[in-house]
């Protein structure tokens, strides 16, 4: 049994990857895929809502598609997920426009992001609570991998050559979403032949025990009444995450975005109704996923300037930021007062678990401006390729997972707070260097790996911190509601805070290249034209410099802000 339940979790880990790989790899073909569809260089802002389509969705997926699989079962939920994935792929590969190709990066989001809740699920489901953890660990770590090797293999899949097969483009960056459908299909064949099907209400126990779970008791007294309150007849434990005096069913992770509580307690062999685990009789917060969807949709709808010549927000900016705040307060309203929630954290302090959260949020916005402007950066300041350039962002990367691990054992050592403010501090200090970077970024020799890998072991080291402590100051029930609250904070980080950082850089750009004529070869002899144009891209390119140089700076004040937060968090 313990050899099934190793294939599921590798199953599962193998699905999350590839849902995470595709969140963080399109930073490294974004000009690519700007050119291809019709966006011009100096309007890249046009090409924001390709990375944040996906992340919306993404988020706003989690939740309600997480619970759905409550209902109707986690292998038929994984399966539409991967299909809904490989067409948004197809929707993407296919793309002639900016619209078509945001949709596709739309629908793989949403599918991406109901997979991580429904594999969390599905260990809550399979996994005793004490070995719980590991296996939430190893799907974290595949959550992990994804936003480490997404850019890298983003670039060396985008190496293909150009091949065209009756009329449809199939090399370049096309291939990136083409391999998605064979991949999306044997996963969909690993998720059949290892998930047990039906229900987690009506799929027989399958985690190891010497002794009668929760739920074989709850089962044993709905099945002989007589035996509720009889000497030597099997005690229902208590609720871990529920009412008092409601008996849970099993010790899952319950709560957790699409991990349920199994089956109805029962006492005296009749069912109890009423709260348990964040849900009332197994229904599902629909009102709190709107809104959550509404207000991060508005929230990014109102950052994207299709036009930042003029202003940082476009006309329509302000009010619609103003509806989204006011509907994420409605949001927070709904989920402090409504029997049923998205994230049921009843029991957990309130305080310290909001610093974590707060920590991940900031440090997601961090990542996420590095990994697409750093990309873009060598891309157009150092005119490497799209692999050359993800290149030079895996040095980032790399000191980014060296210090996760470090990040854990010196959490050990010293505690969770004092890394993560250390981690934000030394992340600060990284960006703030390169908000220093020259111009000539060729000629500076090792200063922009220096400061990379400052900057990524300052992030890196946060990431570990910031799991442990969430974990300390939720109960064991509520491990799983947990550890997915950090994800879901960390990509709403991402989400926010590149559309907000991008919004004031492309700004930026704008305002600095305003007055730029560009020359064209008519009416002049061609050595004037050849002087013009390496003026006209020596101000554009001094332009880009500081354009990328001032977001760096806003990020350096990012993680400032995450090293106050983490303050609050935690002490061991």
């Amino acid at each position: 049994m313990r050899r099934a339940r190793r294939v599921v979790l590798g199953t599962g880990g193998a699905v999350v990857l590839l849902a995470a790989l595709d969140a963080y790899v399109v930073v490294t073909v974004l000009i690519d895929i700007a050119e291809d569809v019709g966006i011009p260089l100096n309007h890249l802002e046009r090409a924001t809502p390709i990375v944040t389509g996906f992340l919306l969705g993404y988020v706003a997926a989690m939740p309600l598609l997480g619970q759905l699989s409550d209902r109707y079962g986690r292998r038929p939920l994984i399966h539409a997920c991967l299909a809904a994935f490989a067409l948004g792929s197809v929707l993407t590969a296919l793309a002639a426009g900016e619209v078509m190709v945001v949709a596709g990066r739309a629908v793989q989001g949403v599918a991406g992001g109901a997979l991580l809740p429904i594999t969390m699920a599905l260990i809550g489901d399979l996994w005793e609570e004490r070995e719980r953890p590991i296996a939430l660990g190893a799907v974290g770590a595949a959550q992990e991998l994804g936003s480490a090797l997404g850019p890298l293999y983003g670039g060396l899949l985008a190496g293909i050559p150009g091949a065209v097969v009756a009329g449809v483009e199939l090399g370049g960056w096309h291939a990136i979403f083409w391999i998605n459908v064979p991949l999306a299909a044997l996963a969909a064949l690993a998720i059949h032949f290892t998930v047990p099907p039906g229900t987690p209400s009506t799929r027989p126990s399958t985690r190891p025990s010497t002794r009668p779970s929760a739920r074989e008791d709850a089962t044993s007294l709905d099945a002989d009444p007589a035996a509720a309150g009889t000497p030597g007849a099997p005690a229902t434990p208590p609720a871990a995450a529920g009412t008092p005096g409601v008996p849970a069913t099993a010790p899952a992770t319950a709560g957790t975005p699409g991990v349920p509580a199994t089956a109805p307690a029962t006492v005296a062999g009749r069912a109890v109704t009423g709260r348990v685990d964040g849900r009332v009789d197994g229904r599902m917060d629909v009102v709190g996923g709107a809104l959550l969807a509404l207000a991060l949709g508005l929230l990014v709808v109102g950052l994207y300037n299709p036009d930042p010549a003029t202003a940082v927000l476009p006309p329509w900016g302000p009010p619609v930021i103003a509806a989204g705040v006011l509907v994420a307060v409605a949001f927070v309203w709904w989920e402090i007062r409504s029997p049923v929630r998205l994230l049921d954290l009843t029991t957990t302090r309130k305080g310290p678990l909001l610093a974590t959260l707060g920590v991940s949020f900031l440090a997601g916005a961090a990542l996420l401006v590095t990994m697409v402007f750093v990309q873009l950066a060598a891309q157009t300041l150092l005119g490497k390729e799209a692999l050359a350039a993800s290149l030079v962002l895996a040095r980032f990367l790399a000191a980014l997972t060296v210090a996760a691990l470090l990040g854990g054992l010196l959490a050990r050592r010293l505690g969770d707070r004092v890394v993560a403010v250390a981690g934000m501090a030394l992340a600060a200090g990284g960006y703030w260097l390169m908000s220093r970077w020259p111009l000539d970024l060729a000629g500076s020799g090792l200063v922009m790996d220096r400061d990379l890998v400052v900057a990524g072991l300052g992030l890196g080291l946060v990431i570990a911190p910031v799991s442990s402590a969430v974990l300390r100051v939720s109960t064991a029930a509520q491990h799983g509601v947990a550890s997915a609250a950090v994800v879901v904070a960390r990509m709403m980080g991402m989400l926010i805070g590149i559309a907000a950082v991008s919004a004031w850089g492309f700004y930026r750009f704008q305002s600095l290249t305003a007055r730029l004529d560009t020359p064209l070869p008519f009416g002049v002899d061609p050595e004037t034209y050849q002087r013009r144009l390496a003026d006209y891209t020596a101000a554009v390119q001094a332009a880009l410099h500081t354009e990328y140089t001032e977001m760096f700076l806003v990020t350096a004040f990012i993680c400032a802000a995450g090293a106050a937060v983490a303050v609050l968090m935690p002490r061991r």
